[in-house]
């Protein structure tokens, strides 16, 4: 079973935060700007305070009319920040991610963020997984019907 480990080495661990007292417009530029759905929270000392996402902004500022340039990320973050290691299997994210309706898990390594995953990412690896099972399989079935066959 792949794990987030292997995860982060296809998909790279740039770990993208943003200061909680910076601007939602910032915020939402960055995103933009890097193609992602959520940065870490963190303070110039890189200590998370939370994440914040196109679901807080949709739910936190959207639905309750706020301003995007006088709003600063602290007051939208989520900051119960749930995260994995490295070593959490592909399952148990997928498992986690359903189970608390998030999209985006920060990994932690010796309590420091070492990348950040998306169901996106975990999508992609479980079809991965199953594309190179279904592929053994095939091969496996292949060699099979060569023996019985008795063909080269």
């Amino acid at each position: 079973m792949e794990t987030v480990k292997d995860i982060l080495a296809a998909k790279g661990s740039e770990v993208l935060g943003i200061d909680p007292d910076a601007s939602l417009y910032r915020a939402l530029e960055k995103m933009v700007e890097r193609k992602v759905g959520a940065l870490l929270v963190t303070d110039a000392a890189g200590k998370i305070h939370g994440i914040f996402s196109e679901r807080d902004f949709v739910r936190k500022i959207v639905f309750k009319g706020r301003d995007c340039d006088n709003t600063k990320v602290r007051e939208a973050m989520t900051g119960d920040v749930l995260y994995v290691e490295p070593e959490t299997s592909i399952s148990d994210c997928m498992n986690l991610m359903t189970e608390k309706r998030i999209r985006h898990l920060p990994v932690m390594h010796e309590g420091k963020p070492v990348g950040l995953v998306s169901i996106g990412d975990i999508v992609k690896a479980v079809l991965t997984m199953k594309d190179g099972l279904i592929s053994q399989q095939a091969f496996e079935i292949g060699q099979l019907e060569r023996f019985i066959s008795g063909g080269p």
